[in-house]
């Protein structure tokens, strides 16, 4: 099939009331609204498109029917046991999802605060949810996105949506239109090119409903410096952090714990120095020692402007640097990873190095993934 991008622009649309109980959108451009309309015509259909959220580009489909979420799997080649995260538009859609169409308490604090946005919650699940999206748990992740399209979508269609990234599953998300052309072209009929993802990498998912106390299962938008000053919230743990559940790696609750996730093509090596190193000599080391090997194509994602391509550059070899910004700000760090590493994919390097950052604030999400992504890792 064609793949079609069609381009909204996010401002254009409002929303009527703070009150996130059952707001409605309006929007200033006509285009846009005929845009939203295929589009929920199209998921209607059971068909999956990519839409723009505020963190990663998400492949959608009807998360209320099972064949539709069938075909997310199928679109991404994504195992499946990976659950799927269910975005919705209103406090009253999440309600009918479930069980007595009641929000657990302890999750009030966390949504008046954070919703809309990055973070995902996990809850008990109604039978209206597929066990296609939970992997036949208990439990199913929901968040209400921020990104005025996603969020002026789902209204229009009236039901919610699954939506992991949309890329090939183990790939760098998409956090740009371009990048889903990339990868699914050809598998899907429409990309909604909302620009650049805010963020930059996937939701917070937290999980208070458990009997373990509350717990961050997967780092993202939101800190757990954030987190951890909301009442009820300070004994909030991290996971793989402060503990490790080999049942939970087994069966997993949300995306993210399972597999290997966020690869770029080429061998990729993180230097973890915990963030406080002057780590140049120890790039410049792991450099040689490619160089050595026979690489002529070698890529470094680094968090300043070391200009270290030009100790060792020469006719005979290619050494490509990306800056990922100021190492004080994480969530700059965190807008621009996946970006890094498909520029670098994108020129064929044969090994990307990737220097490490400090795990404060946003920085636990960028190293969560950076440890997933590598191919090795050398801790320094």
């Amino acid at each position: 099939m064609d793949t079609k991008v069609s381009v909204v622009d996010p401002d254009s649309f409002t929303f009527s009331s703070e009150d996130l109980e059952d707001p409605q959108f309006f929007t200033t451009d006509p285009n846009a609204l005929r845009i939203l309309e295929h589009a929920s015509k199209l998921l209607a259909e059971d068909q999956v498109i990519a839409i723009p959220t505020e963190t990663v580009y998400g492949l959608a489909s009807n998360a209320l029917h099972p064949e539709a979420i069938k075909k997310i799997y199928k679109v991404k080649n994504r195992p499946s046991d990976n659950p799927l995260i269910v975005h919705i538009s209103s406090l009253k859609m999440l309600r009918s999802l479930l069980p007595n169409n009641e929000i657990p308490v302890i999750y009030e604090s966390v949504i008046r605060k954070f919703w809309p946005g990055p973070l995902t919650i996990i809850l008990p699940k109604s039978d209206l949810i597929p066990s296609e999206i939970t992997c036949s748990q208990p439990t199913v992740a929901v968040r209400f996105p921020s990104h005025p399209v996603a969020r002026a979508l789902i209204s229009k269609c009236g039901f919610p949506l699954a939506a992991p990234s949309a890329n090939l599953s183990g790939k760098p998300s998409p956090t740009l239109a371009s990048h889903v052309l990339t990868d699914l072209n050809k598998k899907i009929s429409l990309i909604i090119d909302g620009g650049q993802c805010n963020f930059g990498v996937e939701s917070t998912v937290l999980d208070a409903f458990g009997t373990r106390g509350p717990v961050i299962l997967r780092p993202g938008g939101i800190t757990y410096e954030e987190l951890i000053k909301i009442p009820e919230f300070e004994e909030l743990r991290v996971y793989n952090k402060d503990y490790i559940d080999e049942k939970l790696e087994m069966a997993p609750t949300t995306p993210g714990m399972k597999y290997r996730h966020y690869s770029p093509n080429a061998k990729m090596v993180l230097i973890d120095a915990g963030g406080d190193v002057d780590t140049r000599n120890i790039i410049e080391r792991e450099m040689q020692g490619m160089i050595d090997e026979g690489m002529k194509n070698i890529g470094i994602l680094v968090t300043r402007s070391n200009k270290m391509s030009g100790s060792l550059q020469t006719t005979s070899r290619n050494i490509i640097e990306y800056s990922l910004g100021d190492p004080t700000c994480p969530e700059q760090i965190a807008r621009e990873l996946f970006k890094g590493l498909r520029y670098l994919d994108e020129r064929k390097v044969d090994c990307i190095i990737v220097e490490g950052i400090s795990e404060d604030k946003e920085g636990l999400a960028v190293m969560n993934r950076l440890r997933k992504a590598a191919s090795s890792t050398l801790v320094e």
